[in-house]
């Protein structure tokens, strides 16, 4: 997702350094083109980002738990939040925002062409655990 909403990614892992910074169960390092996108653009862009790998993991489990309640994708859901309160700053509108995201996302990577994508980077990721920015664009380059 980070690629498609004009992102750069160096790398991501399954298997982060906890010592940096807060437990989580993967991370991602990546970027933004400066000056490419005004504020409320960005914001609506690292909504899906944010979202984007709690979203596979329903698909994959086939459990469509709501983000905020799965506590392996609560730093993933606070990123959302915060990116969010800009746009909606009373906390029902937000919900509902962050919902309504949720579920495009979740349509969108039931897609053949976007679950083939997550697919193979899942199987990557999990033989090799972490996978920088060349083999991540290999990788995605097949499908998008």
């Amino acid at each position: 997702m980070a690629v498609h909403v004009g992102a750069r990614v160096h790398s991501v892992t399954i298997d982060p350094d906890w010592d940096d910074g807060p437990e989580r169960f993967g991370d991602a390092q990546l970027s933004w083109p400066e000056g490419l996108f005004d504020q409320k653009t960005y914001l609506e862009k690292a909504v899906l980002v944010a979202l984007a790998g709690p979203v596979a993991e329903m698909i994959h489990t086939g459990d469509p738990f709501h983000p905020a309640m799965v506590a392996e994708w609560s730093g993933d859901w606070r990123e959302a939040w915060k990116a969010a309160a800009t746009l909606f700053p009373q906390q029902p509108a937000r919900m509902q925002y962050l919902e309504q995201k949720t579920r495009g996302l979740y349509q969108m990577f039931r897609t053949d062409a976007y679950w083939s994508a997550i697919g193979e980077l899942v199987d990557q990721l999990l033989a090799h655990e972490t996978l920088e920015e060349e083999m991540i664009y290999e990788i995605i380059s097949h499908w998008v």
